[in-house]
């Protein structure tokens, strides 16, 4: 019999292992890259040129038939930038897979027109524009995710018609949503734009891409969501909208075909967006794992946790915070979905008790939020034992009473512990320092708490302990010390006394110290020195002095310094020069004395300087129109002399517009949910959570550091993105003179300007009109004379002005704009000063002249006629009232004559 010739052939080619190895002109190919790429990639280096087939190079992967190169994976290769020549990579004419990802190429030159490419990944570069996609006519996959491509969607990306994913995500791309360009593309299973800056309203057509199966539109400016987008996308298995402006409304029954949904994520960035979600004749056909729906509105008669919920089974995320949910916590859902890892339904108005079953165990839930809320009554005493595998538990900002249950202890993974902001009364509890290892944040401020801190813990890894604004007493407990990680301290507002100890200084981790607002006593201990990364130190309002910081302090990270309201005496210490990164420096309210430093002025990042109330003498130096951004300036109550510097207005950001450029927040929740969809399957990984800590727990940026500052005639607490706003010069209660500087005019965005009780003299400058951002402006109880300038009225922003007690002269500003808010109490204390608000008058009271006078002459010859007769009548009145006075007392009237008899005789002894 005989045997066919193919089969022969097919025989010897399996027997042969069917790879002859790579085409010799794609060896050479590779090697030309090689060559290019040899001093910017140790990964191509060492991996290229080994082996004489270069199918088992490193990153290449060749057809087992034909030996040609299909897939190059070119991801993280590269050590330096440099520029994709795109034509070193034409040999290769059977390529499938080209991956450029995570590199640091700064520009593509040249086109592949790679004919057969289906698959093109240039994530995680640094291309600022899309590359030409000439002759990709096979291409399915576009991903250029975050690199720095700006601009709009270019035109040529609509006529890649077999592309399934598009990954555009992670850019600086704007303007709206071109439909010619993304409704062409009918084939599109993935579509993610992702965290760039489009806006408008979302196309409609893009409901007609009906092979969708994965859609993220999230971190955009889009604005409204078209009614239809949804209904004919029945594979959809992913839809991200969050973190958009959406207005308008939504209805949740859009959904209705969309069997395979398994994650919907809409978290809106402001309340405009109104929810349908109720509907009796719908039921949902998906199954949820990842539901949010956050800081929307409700659309529904009770605002009731959506019904629908009660039919979800494998949900592993909830987030319903921010939607104004009413009604009982809906602890069933922890019942219905026993795969649930992160409920978050906090602030809402949820009320009642927090109920729990005591036989009811779940052991999925890793995060528990029911933060900002009306939830009243004691936590069950059994939750450790409920929920053991709890990694955050938020129950703040509620009004939960009771002692805090020692079954919290049960819950060996807990790393964040919040429940502040209560009632919980009685004793820190010993369970709950001895618990939970992994403990990292605690956080039980402004509770009424009681007793001392237990002098044993096992809180080895905690890093955050937030104690403040509580009933707390007895000195700081020596169990904190097992906490050898701890990174911020805050136990303010307490009654705790003795001295700071000194084994404070083993925290070498500290960056924050809040012991304010305390009794503590005696000195700052030299432990101190030890404390190498501390940023923020407040230690006011206790009785700390009279020495202040050891000179042996390392201050060079230290930013935000708070000593006001102690006793501390002498000079401002001179380790405080070598604080060169500080930007609030708060010494109010001590006994300190001497000039104010020279030094002083080379803290070239002070924004905040807070020296009021202290006994400090001789004049304003000069050289604090060195600090180039300070803000606010409080040098009142002292006894300084002397003159205004004429050069504060050159201080660069004095008084200037505001920039915001930190970021200020309370303790949050950010969540990070790593959630990837293949072209074909819904992977749906759930990464863990990211805690982002806000308020002093971020001292780098400053997001709790609060300054106290007197504007608009009282005290005021700035912080947050109000104190990078806020600025003013607070120069009271001085001994300060001469004239007020004119250049104080040209601060022109200061807020607050406070100059009062000082001994000023001169006139108002004019100047003062330009000050357009001020607020409060007070030069009351001054010696300045003139007039009060009329353009003062132009200063639109002015809601308090004070110049009382002063000796100014002539007519009130104009009754209009912000000067009719003002009454008496801005002009009192000016005996020459006439016009409203004030009683006396700048218009004479009696009858006007029965004729206009003819001319100068003639009006000057009145004034004479006038002058003589109010001088005849003047003396003649006074006679007669002598004479009168003389007639009615017999004695004065002998004494006068007595007076002129001697007189008299003595004149004529003179004449003879």
């Amino acid at each position: 019999m005989e045997v066919p010739l193919f089969l022969c052939l097919w025989i010897l080619l399996v027997l042969g292992g069917g790879c002859l190895g790579c085409l010799k002109e794609e060896k050479t190919a590779l090697l030309q890259i090689k060559a290019s790429w040899n001093d910017h990639s140790y990964v191509i280096r060492s991996g290229w040129g080994g082996k004489d087939d270069c199918c088992l190079w490193t990153a290449v992967t060749c057809d087992e038939h034909t030996g040609r190169v299909i897939e190059m994976d070119l991801s993280y290769v590269l050590d330096e930038k440099i520029i994709l020549n795109a034509t070193l990579f034409l040999p290769f004419e059977e390529l499938r897979s080209l991956n450029f990802g995570n590199n640091n190429f700064l520009d593509f030159q040249g086109t592949l027109k790679l004919s057969k490419l289906q698959h093109l990944v240039l994530d995680g570069n640094s291309f600022t524009r899309i590359p030409s996609l000439q002759g990709l006519s096979k291409l399915e996959e576009l991903s250029l995710r975050g690199n720095l491509l700006t601009g709009s969607i270019p035109q040529t990306i609509g006529v890649l018609s077999p592309l399934k994913i598009l990954n555009l995500g992670n850019n600086n791309l704007n303007g709206s949503l071109p439909p010619e360009v993304l409704c062409k593309l009918r084939n599109l299973e993935e579509l993610d734009l992702s965290n760039n800056g489009f806006e408008g309203n979302l196309p409609p057509c893009l409901g007609n891409l009906t092979s969708l199966r994965y859609l993220d539109l999230s971190s955009n400016d889009f604005k409204e969501i078209p009614a239809s987008l949804f209904s004919n996308l029945n594979l959809l298995k992913f839809i991200s909208l969050s973190y958009n402006y959406f207005e308008g409304s939504f209805s949740f029954t859009s959904l209705l075909n969309n069997s395979q949904l398994v994650v919907f994520d809409l978290v809106n960035y402001n309340k405009s967006l109104k929810v349908e979600i109720e509907n009796p004749t719908w039921f949902p056909p998906f199954q949820l794992e990842v539901f949010r729906l956050s800081n929307c509105s409700l659309s529904t008669p009770t605002r009731a946790v959506p019904s629908f919920l009660l039919n979800q089974h494998e949900l592993q995320m909830l987030d319903l915070s921010h939607s104004g949910m009413t009604g009982k916590v809906p602890t069933w859902l922890l019942v219905n979905n026993t795969a649930l890892q992160f409920l978050s339904i906090g602030s809402n108005i949820l009320k009642g008790p927090l109920e729990l079953k005591s036989n009811s165990t779940n052991l999925s839930l890793v995060l528990f939020d029911i933060s900002s809320n009306l939830i009243q009554g004691e936590v069950p005493p059994y939750i450790g034992s409920v929920l053991p595998n709890l990694h955050v538990l938020n129950m703040s900002g509620n009004a939960l009473q009771g002692n805090i249950p020692p079954s919290v202890d049960k819950m060996e993974e807990l790393s964040s512990l919040d429940l502040s902001f209560n009632n919980f009364s009685g004793p820190l509890p010993r369970s709950l320092f001895m618990g939970s290892s992994y403990l990292r944040v605690l956080i039980l401020s402004n509770n009424n708490l009681h007793g001392n801190i237990p002098k044993e813990s096992n809180l080895t890894g905690l890093g955050y302990l937030f104690l403040e604004n509580n009933n707390l007493s007895g000195e700081i407990s020596v169990g904190l010390l097992e906490s050898s990680s701890l990174e911020l301290l805050d136990i303010s507002n307490n009654s705790f006394s003795g001295v700071i100890p000194d084994w404070i200084g083993n925290f070498s981790m500290l960056t924050s110290l809040v012991l304010s607002r305390n009794s503590l006593e005696g000195e700052i201990p030299t432990g101190f020195c030890k404390l190498n990364k501390l940023l923020f130190l407040d230690l006011s309002e206790n009785k700390i002095g009279p020495a202040s910081i050891p000179p042996c302090a390392n201050l060079s990270t230290m930013k935000y310094l708070h000593l006001h309201s102690n006793e501390l005496t002498g000079l401002i210490p001179s380790v405080l020069s070598e604080a060169r990164s500080l930007i609030t420096l708060d010494l109010r309210d001590n006994k300190l004395s001497g000039t104010i430093p020279p030094w002083i002025s080379s803290l070239s990042n002070l924004r905040v300087l807070l020296l009021k109330g202290n006994q400090f003498q001789d004049s304003i130096p000069a050289h604090l129109c060195l600090l180039q951004k300070i803000r606010i300036m409080d040098l009142s109550h002292n006894n300084l002399s002397g003159s205004i510097p004429s050069c504060f207005d050159q201080i660069i950001t004095f008084g200037r517009k505001g920039v915001r450029e930190d970021k200020f927040g309370n303790v949050d929740y950010v969540w990070a949910a790593n959630l990837s969809l293949s072209t074909y399957s819904y992977e749906g990984e759930l990464s863990y959570f990211r805690y982002v800590f806000g308020d002093v727990g971020d001292a780098e940026s400053g997001e709790g550091d609060v300054v106290e500052f007197v504007s608009k005639s009282r005290s005021e607490n700035y912080a947050g993105s109000i104190l990078h706003f806020m600025s003013g010069m607070d120069l009271s209660g001085n001994k300060l003179t001469g004239p007020i500087p004119p250049e104080i005019g040209y601060l022109s965005g200061i807020h607050t300007i406070n100059l009062s009780h000082n001994h000023f003299s001169g006139h108002i400058p004019e100047t003062f009109s330009n000050l357009k951002e001020v607020e409060s402006l007070d030069i009351s109880y001054n010696e300045l004379t003139g007039q009060i300038p009329p353009q003062l009225i132009e200063l639109n922003n002015l809601a308090v002005f004070s110049v009382a007690h002063n000796n100014l002269s002539g007519k009130t500003p104009e009754r209009k704009f912000q000067f009719i808010t003002f009454d008496q109490s801005s002009y009192e204390g000016n005996p020459l000063l006439c016009g409203l608000p004030l009683e006396q008058s700048c218009t004479p009271t009696g009858p006007p002249p029965a004729t206009p006078p003819a001319s100068k002459n003639g009006e000057i010859g009145l004034w004479k006629a006038i002058f003589l007769w109010s001088f005849v009548g003047s003396y003649g009145v006074a006679f007669l009232g002598i004479t009168v006075f003389l007639y009615l007392s017999s004695y004065y009237r002998e004494l006068l004559f007595d007076f002129i008899e001697e007189h008299v005789s003595f004149l004529r002894l003179r004449t003879w």
